[in-house]
């Protein structure tokens, strides 16, 4: 990859499951049409209702490749 350029762009995914699926829910939204080659986990929340678990919150960067 000499001279390659990339993009990054954030995406915040959520889900009531797992830590995974919010990961692949955010990057099912945008990153799949534009090729993305790799993730970064930036950041992982959490709601909590009734004291327990209800909702991952999780904020990753996208890498992909530029366009020319």
């Amino acid at each position: 990859m000499a001279n390659s350029v990339f993009k990054m762009v954030e995406l915040v995914g959520t889900s009531a499951t797992s830590i995974e699926e919010a990961v692949s829910n955010a990057l099912a939204s945008r990153a799949a049409k534009e090729n993305a080659r790799w993730f970064q986990i930036v950041e992982t929340r959490g709601a909590i209702k009734d004291g327990k678990v209800a909702e991952w919150q999780v904020t990753v960067k996208v890498g992909m490749k530029a366009t020319e």
